[in-house]
């Protein structure tokens, strides 16, 4: 069996947590085709609901609001960004993306993110949203370990980095020529630099895989920025064994991520501070070069603030795998 954990290293949304700690949270499923260039679209869905603070509980569907896409691209309700308790306020950050994975060796990937996002925002019953091409994300991952051709027992370590790009529009307003507040704009205006490392580990037809992760930003032209952050990702998987070209994989994802949130001049503001983890099922299926992969998770463990928490997260995504048998690099 060959399989490798296609993982993604882009913000999960345009959303405080996707800014601040999503590198590896993309996750992609795992794939059958080993060292396989591909292209998937993905859509991602998170949300903040309730604030823990008032002893609110969160909902994973909020009320007038839509997990895949909104129900207008952009539409601005009177829409004034302030936090006083509302039961009714809820953030949702989607993404609709396009990524590209491709083999320049054996063991080196290079992988492209383009992202279209949509973000709606509800504060004291005035709702906002905003959609647009977002941040660009480019890294490379090398295969330091690959123990795939062995019986049983099978191993494989990528570490990488690379950097999301400023290429989302980052200066939205209202038509009284007021900036919307930084996290509801479609781009973030910095430049991001990240780290990570995925191992991946396998006895017969049960897997572990483990990312971690961790970024920092610079400021952009308003000196709004966030502080470094971290992000760690284990899924638990066991493939079916099925005849045919089918592969089943159903999986265990855990999620967790950590920031002291924004930063304006360098200095903490103390806004949009998290300390999440998140649990679910996963379940990726291929057939042939083709593959569906979904997951949810919902909070086991969200510290206290006084913006929504976070109320889960919904992953997507449609992908197609080249054979390919030929490498740029030797």
């Amino acid at each position: 069996m060959r399989f490798v954990l296609f993982l993604t290293a882009a913000l999960l949304l345009a959303a405080p947590a996707a800014r601040a700690c999503d590198i590896c949270g993309c996750f992609m499923g795992i794939t059958p085709y080993d060292n396989q260039s591909s292209v998937a679209l993905m859509h991602r869905y998170r949300v903040f609901d309730g604030y823990r603070n008032l002893g609110q509980q969160p909902r994973f569907f909020p009320d007038d609001t839509r997990p895949l896409f909104p129900k207008q691209r952009n539409a601005d309700d009177n829409y004034e960004h302030s936090h006083k308790g509302d039961p009714t306020d809820f953030e949702a950050y989607r993404v609709v993306e396009l990524r590209g994975k491709y083999f320049l060796a054996q063991r080196l990937e290079v992988n492209a993110f383009v992202p279209y996002v949509m973000n709606t925002v509800q504060s004291n019953g005035r709702q906002l949203t905003l959609s647009g091409v977002g941040d660009v994300t480019v890294f490379a991952g090398y295969h330091l370990i690959r123990q795939i051709e062995t019986a049983g027992i099978q191993s494989r370590l990528i570490v990488g980095g690379g950097a999301k790009l400023p290429t989302g529009d980052n200066n939205r307003r209202n038509a009284r020529g007021r900036r919307y507040a930084e996290l509801t704009q479609p781009g973030s205006g910095t430049t991001d630099g990240f780290v990570y490392a995925n191992y991946i580990g396998s006895y017969r037809n049960l897997g572990l895989s483990l990312n971690a992760s961790y970024r920092r930003s610079n400021r952009n032209r308003y000196q709004q920025g966030l502080a470094p952050s971290g992000a760690a990702f284990a899924n638990l998987f066991y493939r079916l064994p099925l005849k045919g070209d089918w592969q089943v994989y159903p999986s265990a994802q855990l999620f967790y991520e950590k920031t002291k949130g924004e930063t304006f001049e360098g200095e903490l503001t103390g806004e949009h501070a998290m300390h999440n983890a998140l649990l679910g099922p996963g379940l990726d299926v291929y057939y042939k070069n083709l593959s569906l992969n979904a997951s949810a998770q919902l909070p086991v463990y969200t510290a206290a603030t006084d913006h929504p928490a976070s109320a889960g997260r919904l992953v997507l995504a449609l992908g197609y795998s080249f054979r390919q048998q030929k490498y740029l690099l030797k």
